[in-house]
């Protein structure tokens, strides 16, 4: 055996016994004649010493440097008083070497490990392997496991089974890109790498397993953000006989859980419900951030009869909206600073972001700064301050235009500015959005679309009402939010051959097309499918906001940058003429330009 213990399973008890460990050089500190080595595995940090009476060992320590691979041999004694580190387990003890054996040096580094120094993500994904040595990265990786074992615990403790569904599936026309592959034993047709394994879980129920949960691997070609990635990992359920009520009281439980065990957080018992409607209304975002006390608040019926367009238009407009932000002592807020906020605000399709500054309410409009003002009547200005209780210094901003513009640039302005006003509540606050559309109508594609997938049931249980009225049909699915992220989504699906079909036709999909995509699903429909529904979490969005990390990639081993390229292995990549030859493709070059990969003597 190499080794005899983890660096951080040394204490007191062990005092005066040998033992064996393997490690990393983490630093090396020379001090009046004596070698200290900190030396780091898994576990975390050791502290152990060279003296020089051992004249050969002690020789061969002062060759170490960071991050070659030991195995020391020694006794373990207590530190000497005044020296214990209280930030270690093994901080009162130390390793008194006795032997030395050097099982890999290392060239220098091209990061840094002991002591963190920014780099860019190319570089610190192309060295991955060297970013994941860093001890709080590792910290990250051991709760995520504690985060696996819990689920698997929680749920099986209550019925139900871990059952694996396939990875090369068929692809299918809602949703998301699939990613392709092409099969070599079926020329000229692919599989396609699952978004999720929604229809076979589905499956499963009308199977007769009741309760199955799955940690399963998904993939979606889309664009990426800093909470997602092309492959990432998807915490699955799905159970029968149930409302949403059950599948709420359950998953809500698992989160208490994982909270309490982990983190020794408790989170509210039950979490609290919101409309879709009211988290639009107030918050511009079907996953508000609770812990941010700005809300918007309409004002149509202000100013829909003033001549001044920009505000009236909308008012007027049924599929308009002009609502109200109030930042409580932003009136300080430079010229710059409101185009910046301006500028941001463009990129989610506004056209401009007017405001008011409160100075002195009691001066009237002599106490008021906007450009604005000459074009409001002042009973309006008055009614509008009263209307969002402004109060002096504040700043109140403006937006109006198609409702889906004006909720989602005011939302998303009023998370910006909750973070650069330092009012974000330093706390966990968790929510259900429920009682979401069934449908919206994209106005582009001149359809209708799911407003989460196609196999979810509406409030509605008749299917003629449904075809009448799609604008106002509610879906029975239900999203967990947490701190502003979405970590869960579910919901009731539809067990219903005609439902199922007529939804399929609100969404335009032909009758062909069902049959060719999801003609398995409509015939197993007519065998007695239970009554079901169910919920898939993101695990790395849930593991991302459990660490404080600020992006999955950062709890994914080896995660791929936001153009989808992995830089330690330079994926993707071409391949060679035989394989395209074995699998009947060819390559058809487009006339976008593909960006060039950096090799690594590029960047050094």
């Amino acid at each position: 055996m190499l080794r005899t213990h983890y660096c951080q399973e040394l204490n007191q008890s062990l005092v005066n016994k040998t033992v064996q460990v393997c490690a990393w050089v983490h630093h090396r500190r020379d001090h009046g004649g004596i070698i200290f080595i900190d030396c780091r595995d898994r576990s975390g940090l050791l502290q152990v010493v060279f003296n020089p009476e051992q004249a050969d060992l002690f020789k061969k320590a002062e060759t170490l440097r960071n991050e070659y691979v030991v195995q020391i041999s020694g006794k373990v004694h207590l530190r000497p008083k005044g020296t214990e580190n209280p930030h270690l387990k093994s901080g009162n003890i130390e390793l008194q070497a006795t032997d030395l054996v050097i099982l890999n040096p290392s060239a220098p580094l091209p990061i840094s490990i002991d002591a963190y120094t920014p780099v860019s993500e190319e570089v610190a994904l192309r060295y991955r392997y060297l970013d994941l040595r860093r001890p709080e990265v590792q910290e990250r990786f051991r709760l995520r496991t504690e985060v696996v074992r819990l689920i698997r615990h929680f749920y099986e403790e209550r019925g139900f089974l871990d059952i694996e569904t396939p990875v090369l599936t068929k692809a299918t026309p809602e949703g998301a890109r699939d990613y392709l592959v092409p099969s070599r034993v079926h020329s000229g047709e692919f599989y396609a790498l699952p978004q999720s394994p929604q229809l076979f879980k589905q499956l499963l129920m009308m199977s007769g397993f009741d309760r199955y949960y799955q940690i399963v691997r998904c993939f979606r070609d889309e664009d990426l953000r800093a909470d997602r990635q092309p492959e990432f990992t998807q915490l699955d359920m799905e159970m029968s006989f149930c409302n949403e009520e059950d599948i709420q009281v359950l998953n809500e439980s698992l989160i208490r859980y994982l909270f309490k065990e982990l983190l020794n957080v408790n989170l509210p018992d039950p979490f609290p419900r919101m409309s879709y409607a009211t988290a639009m209304q107030r918050y511009g975002s079907d996953k508000p951030d609770l812990r941010i006390p700005f809300e918007l608040v309409d004002i149509h019926d202000l100013i829909k009869d003033i001549e001044f367009k920009v505000f009236s238009g909308p008012a007027k407009d049924a599929q308009g909206r002009v609502a109200a932000l109030r930042i409580p002592k932003g009136a300080d807020l430079s010229r710059k600073a409101i185009e910046d906020y301006t500028d941001y605000v463009s990129i989610f399709g506004a056209k401009g972001l007017a405001y008011i500054k409160v100075l002195d309410r009691s001066q009237g409009l002599e106490g008021l700064q906007s450009p604005i003002l000459k074009f409001i009547p002042d009973t309006t200005v008055a009614a509008i301050l009263d209307r969002v209780n402004a109060e002096n210094g504040d700043i109140i901003f403006f937006g109006a235009g198609k409702s889906k513009i004006v909720s989602e640039s005011l939302g998303a302005l009023r998370v910006k500015l909750g973070h650069d006003f330092n009012c974000v509540k330093n706390e966990w606050s968790p929510l259900w959005v429920v009682d979401f559309p069934l449908v919206e109508f994209d106005a582009e594609g001149k359809r209708w679309q799911a407003l989460h997938h196609p196999f979810t049931a509406p409030k509605l249980n008749d299917v003629s009402e449904l075809q009448a009225n799609p604008a106002s049909s509610l879906s029975r699915a239900y999203d967990m939010v947490l701190n502003g992220c979405e970590i869960g989504g579910g919901s009731i699906r539809i067990h219903d051959t005609a439902m199922q079909s007529a939804v399929f036709d609100l969404l335009d999909i032909t009758e062909a097309e069902q049959q060719e995509k999801f003609g398995f699903l409509l015939k197993a429909l007519k065998f007695g499918c239970p009554p079901h529904g169910g919920m898939a979490f993101g695990l790395d969005r849930l593991v991302m906001l459990m660490t404080g990390a600020k992006s999955i990639r950062d709890v994914i081993a080896f995660p791929k940058t936001q153009t989808a390229s992995c830089p330690l292995t330079e994926a993707p990549s071409s391949v060679s003429e035989q394989q395209l030859k074995d699998l009947s493709l060819q390559i058809v070059k487009s006339k976008r330009q593909n960006v060039s990969k950096k090799r690594s003597d590029d960047i050094f």
